[in-house]
């Protein structure tokens, strides 16, 4: 491949490396005004974009009392955010303006790892127990704040409590786009959400979640501290919530344009991912691989898994199939109905009140309906097959 060489600025050490918010955002500040004509810079300042959005996330949610419920039913919500004894009291227009901030810093962080030439000779090192943001608003960024640490608590469903062990990768071009496409991902989830009017699931719900920040009915539903157990099934009273949430799912459409921006984003994830194969299948190298290829021979260290052309011809597959889904051109099933099938394509671009229970019933997902090719169980079950004992799920999240 020809390249234009990158040499990782110093400027970048300091941002992986920081140990202050001030600190990181000043390393921060150098890479972006040096992004326009050095790829480096703008891969490490796109990189630093993308954790400070998910920081922008976690402080606001701390800020508020955040409790975690810890379940993959809300992935934006499993951030293990510390406890914050003294939260501020918390308003659905405030929530809407984290998840606004969370979303717009990410479209600066794709745009920005966007900017990097194709070609690029990119190869920044870095400890990902050594980089990680500030969790608790404390102006530090501690061991236990450390992007390693915060995998681990995802991983295991527990907080972090001690630092993890070192975990090094040499992040090359094809890294770029796997971020990128990570930031159009959690954009789609942010900008599906904020399409909708969920003031009903925020007022009658949300004290599950923010349980001392003087939500509507804190004083009736929460009960004493040390009676509401750490996740949403551990205890009736979290129990009965997540019931009314999903009850509550019946959202109005405000920004239509937020849910056709949505299917665009899970498109652009889609051609990111390809362009992040195709970039690791021509290296050469095998240097502390973030993400190998079959080329790339040995367990990852992350995963403890080692990626094979099946799995790589079968994510490929995956990729089309979803990209067929979103584009009309194959229809997603649903379980009571036969001969026709949902029109992905149409639910985002032709935006209806979002109600889940009826969408999982059947009468909200009619206006969709058409006949054509559907999917099939059999199409995902062929194409799962091919991912082992590691399971789809553990490949998909690695891959994305």
């Amino acid at each position: 491949m020809s390249s234009a060489q990158a040499a990782m600025p110093e400027t970048a050490a300091a941002l992986f490396e920081a140990k202050t918010v001030v600190a990181r955002d000043t390393a921060l500040s150098t890479l972006e005004a040096a992004a326009s004509t050095d790829p480096a810079s703008a891969y490490a300042a796109g990189a630093g974009e993308f954790f400070t959005a998910l920081e922008l996330l976690a402080s606001g949610l701390h800020r508020h009392g955040f409790e975690s419920p810890r379940s993959f039913m809300l992935p934006l919500m499993r951030l293990p955010v510390p406890e914050n004894p003294n939260p501020e009291p918390l308003t659905y227009e405030q929530f809407r303006a984290i998840l606004v901030a969370f979303r717009n810093r990410l479209e600066k962080s794709a745009a920005t790892l966007g900017s990097v030439p194709a070609n690029a000779d990119i190869g920044i090192v870095i400890d990902l127990t050594q980089v990680g943001i500030d969790l608790n608003e404390d102006g530090t960024i501690a061991p236990d704040e450390s992007i390693a640490a915060i995998m681990a608590s995802l991983s295991r469903g527990v907080a972090p409590d001690d630092a993890a062990p070192a975990l090094t990768f040499r992040f090359d071009r094809a890294d770029g786009y796997w971020l990128q496409g990570y930031a159009e991902f959690l954009m789609a989830q942010a900008d599906f959400w904020l399409a909708h009017d969920f003031r009903s699931t925020f007022d009658g719900s949300f004290h599950m979640l923010f349980p001392r920040a003087k939500l509507p009915l804190q004083d009736i539903l929460v009960p004493p501290a040390g009676d509401m157990g750490s996740s949403i099934f551990s205890s009736e009273w979290r129990i009965a919530d997540f019931i009314s949430l999903v009850h509550l799912v019946n959202w109005p459409v405000v920004e239509p344009e937020r849910r056709q921006a949505a299917r665009r984003h899970l498109l652009e994830m889609i051609r990111l991912s390809r362009e992040d194969w195709k970039a690791i299948r021509a290296e050469t190298d095998n240097d502390r691989e973030w993400l190998p290829g079959p080329q790339q021979k040995g367990e990852n260290p992350l995963t403890g898994l080692e990626v094979g052309e099946q799995q790589v011809a079968a994510w490929l597959a995956t990729l089309t199939m979803a990209e067929d889904l979103l584009e009309g051109r194959v229809l997603l099933p649903h379980f009571r109905i036969t001969g026709k099938g949902i029109n992905m394509k149409r639910f985002f671009d032709e935006p209806k009140p979002f109600d889940l229970v009826l969408s999982i019933t059947g009468p909200a997902i009619a206006p969709y309906l058409e006949s054509g090719t559907i999917l099939t169980s059999d199409d995902f079950d062929q194409i799962q097959s091919e991912f082992g004992g590691g399971g789809f799920l553990t490949f998909a999240l690695w891959f994305n």
